[in-house]
């Protein structure tokens, strides 16, 4: 976890990074920029779709509405926290001329929202509606 804040907080003075290693060429810098709003625009997603679940079925049981809505929320606080972490562990991995760290949050975050969209189609299909 502390890897995880310092990344945080390393995102939030870049000039630190500029101080590691030698310049990667601009364009690999660039790619992970691209990476990084990739994440962002996944993050945004989340967000809408937790409030969508949250405002557009009304009809829908308040605990099964609350716990999709808090879990897709939930994911996208996480992506856009994680993207900062790992566009600066990358940016730093190419300064240094390491290997790019690899990271199970793709894959974590994959499951969490095939979690959610599985419970989706439980409600689709059974329609649990509060009463």
């Amino acid at each position: 976890m502390s890897e995880f804040l310092r990344g945080l907080r390393t995102g939030l003075a870049p000039r630190q990074i500029r101080e590691e290693g030698d310049t990667p060429d601009y364009r690999f810098s660039l790619a992970n920029e691209r990476t990084f709003l990739a994440w962002i625009r996944t993050a945004l997603a989340l967000i809408g779709g937790g409030f969508a679940v949250d405002q557009f079925l009304p009809g829908l049981v308040h605990g099964v509405r609350t716990g999709l809505a808090l879990a897709l929320l939930a994911a996208g606080v996480l992506c856009a926290l994680r993207s900062v972490s790992h566009w600066v562990r990358c940016e730093r991995a190419m300064r240094r001329g390491e290997d790019l760290p690899v990271s199970r949050f793709p894959a974590l975050l994959g499951l969490a929202v095939a979690v959610v969209a599985v419970a989706m189609v439980v409600v689709v299909l059974f329609g649990w509606e509060g009463r």
